[in-house]
């Protein structure tokens, strides 16, 4: 088993978690507002210091690049560079939905269900939302179906799904095409998450050098004009 570090400082949470081995993962997850940066490389060191392990001596680091706030995205991604960086060692990035529905799908109402097909749908701000499809694999593994996509709350597919989550389910509630399947709203992305993809990407060997990590951009523009500003409200 391999001992990663995985870091998200993508939402509102700063979150890091430390898996050695066939260790149970060490976890800090804190809601922060501004202070994720404060907090962040604090407790990577006393994480590393509880474990008795080196940076130098991890197999990866693990980051989850978004999609997500925009500074936090940032933030996490150069605390990553920096530590693989200094220490010579690849990382694995993780996205932002598939880190939610690697929680989602280890939760007691999920399993009860088990549904084939579900969504993950989280806040974007500006009255839109990041959501994606997945199937569920027969090991409890997980199927992204296609790309993340970014829409109206009204434009999201929940066409054969048995469970939706995520943020823009509270967000967003009066919004969303009607659906009578199960819900979690209160699920957000945690270190867990990027920890539980992170295992299979590495044992797939899909790691991947720190030179090749990048932010995951869906909005490309986040400012309007004057003009399209009055436009929109014509």
């Amino acid at each position: 088993m391999a001992n990663i570090l995985a870091i998200d400082t993508s939402s509102a949470w700063c979150s890091v978690a430390l898996s050695l081995g066939d260790q149970a993962p060490e976890l800090r997850h804190e809601a922060v507002s501004a202070g994720a940066s404060q907090l962040l490389l604090p407790w990577i060191e006393s994480l590393l210091s509880e474990g008795n392990i080196s940076l130098k001596n991890l197999d990866a680091i693990a980051v989850g690049i978004g999609p997500g706030a925009f500074t936090g995205v940032r933030l996490g991604v150069a605390a990553v560079q920096g530590l693989a960086i200094s220490n010579n060692l690849p990382v694995i990035s993780v996205i932002s939905q598939d880190a939610i529905a690697a929680q989602l799908i280890n939760t007691s109402a999920f399993k009860k269900i088990n549904p084939r097909y579900f969504v993950i749908a989280i806040d974007a701000r500006m009255e839109e939302v990041y959501w994606a499809r997945y199937e569920t694999q027969s090991d409890l593994l997980l199927k992204r179906i296609g790309d993340i996509h970014l829409t109206k709350p009204e434009g999201i597919n929940l066409d054969g799904i048995g469970f939706l989550a995520g943020s823009a389910l509270n967000a967003y509630k009066d919004r969303l095409p009607n659906f009578t399947g199960n819900l979690d709203s209160e699920i957000s992305i945690s270190a867990l998450g990027i920890l539980d993809c992170a295992k299979q990407i590495f044992a797939k060997g899909l790691q991947h050098d720190v030179r090749q990590l990048e932010p995951m951009y869906i909005r490309n523009k986040v400012a309007l004009t004057t003009a399209e500003r009055e436009e929109a409200f014509k």
